[in-house]
């Protein structure tokens, strides 16, 4: 009698130990991966993207986590803006922290590295910032919340030619990399699909700085414009040369979405004054949504302001925050699932993934001008 007792006891104790374990199992934090720029000469966009995911982390465990209460998670790594580093870093993420979903990279030539890892081990990743052309094409695994250049591009240099009247104009871009190599293919195509000539294609590398020779052989074509496909840095340092070698103002720069950083302003100043960038988001968004996005990050940050990459990031994490409890567990092949049929209204707007698991809706384009240093609408 006594030894059945002693059966009863352990079985109940064996019992509660594992109701115990299931239940601090149910609270355990929902670890994602995250590979971003955060060092290096990039890494204006990566700490952007990692800051709107920590604030979304931040409002999205404030209200409860993910799955009934359990937080949710990040494990950042660092690709520093190379191939080879982002590649390691979707490995180790997949493989040794086990992650159900990775968010990024930040760039797309480090997507084309990453993105085929994640794909054959069907974890589900998810760009942000990669807008270069192919991207979803890497396979079902991959999708991406940024819109895309070839649907953003177009409006932009439209607009250019119906307000400014633009004919002529001399293009540039970076040849050595994945990204800014895409969205010259885009203006290539759309610049002769609306009949603007293009007197000269000039090519520069990503750790170029001296831009005198392409800009002296373009001031003497003297076009209505520049059309310029390049990182922040790079854009940085071409428009003030520009200016430096005697590029009337009157000839202004039409960027793709390397330019579309406020980061833009802070190093060319003046210089950077009229240059032209189409955005799905805008920092002067009316809608309440909006502003108290921004406000949150001003008083988390010190008083800096996003940008678009920030407010993409932000909108994504509820994005993937959706998919993880639509799937009902943090599992790759579930969220995955869900994740093509999430619907989301945020700071850029509605949003639903394409069958393409691409941005589905690009109404909220907006063309904006650089002034003083800081963009605003183009009216």
């Amino acid at each position: 009698m006594r030894s059945m007792s002693r059966r009863v006891l352990l079985a109940a104790a064996l019992l509660g130990s594992s109701l115990a374990g299931a239940q601090a199992q149910d609270k355990a934090p929902v670890k994602l991966g995250a590979i971003e720029i955060l060092t290096g000469p990039n890494s204006r966009y990566g700490i952007a993207i990692q800051r709107g995911f920590d604030l979304a982390l931040a409002d999205i465990n404030k209200a409860g986590g993910v799955l009934g209460g359990r937080p949710l998670a990040i494990a950042y790594e660092d690709s520093a803006g190379a191939k080879e580093q982002a590649l390691n870093a979707a490995r180790k993420l997949i493989g040794r922290d086990k992650v159900p979903l990775i968010l990024g990279p930040t760039l797309s030539n480090e997507m084309f590295a990453a993105g085929p890892v994640a794909n054959e081990r069907k974890v589900p990743i998810v760009g942000t910032s990669t807008t270069a052309n192919g991207i979803t094409a890497i396979g079902p695994y991959v999708f991406r919340t940024s819109l895309p250049e070839a649907d953003v591009i177009p409006v932009t240099l439209k607009t250019a030619k119906d307000k400014f009247g633009i004919k002529r104009v001399a293009v540039m871009y970076g040849n050595d990399d994945a990204f800014t190599k895409s969205a010259y293919d885009v203006m290539k195509a759309s610049l002769e699909k609306l009949g603007i000539e293009t007197l000269t294609t000039e090519t520069f590398g990503s750790k170029d700085s001296d831009f005198s020779a392409q800009l002296t052989k373009i001031k003497a074509l003297n076009p209505d414009a520049i059309v310029l496909s390049a990182l922040v840095e790079a854009a940085s340092g071409i428009e003030l040369q520009a200016r430096q070698l005697g590029i009337p103002e009157k000839v202004f720069f039409i960027g793709g979405n390397g330019l579309n950083s406020p980061k833009l302003g802070d190093i060319a100043g003046k210089a950077a004054d009229g240059t032209l960038v189409g955005s799905p988001w805008f920092i002067g968004k009316p809608d309440a949504a909006n502003q108290a996005f921004v406000n949150a990050f001003k008083d988390k940050y010190g008083g800096d302001l996003p940008d678009q990459f920030a407010a993409q990031a932000y909108d994504t994490l509820f994005i993937v925050a959706k998919a993880i409890d639509a799937a009902g567990a943090p599992d790759s092949e579930k969220i995955k699932d869900a994740l093509i049929k999430v619907k989301h209204t945020g700071v850029m707007g509605p949003f639903s993934f394409s069958d393409s698991r691409d941005p589905a809706d690009t109404s909220g384009v907006v063309v904006l001008v650089m002034k003083g240093g800081k963009f605003q609408l183009l009216q």
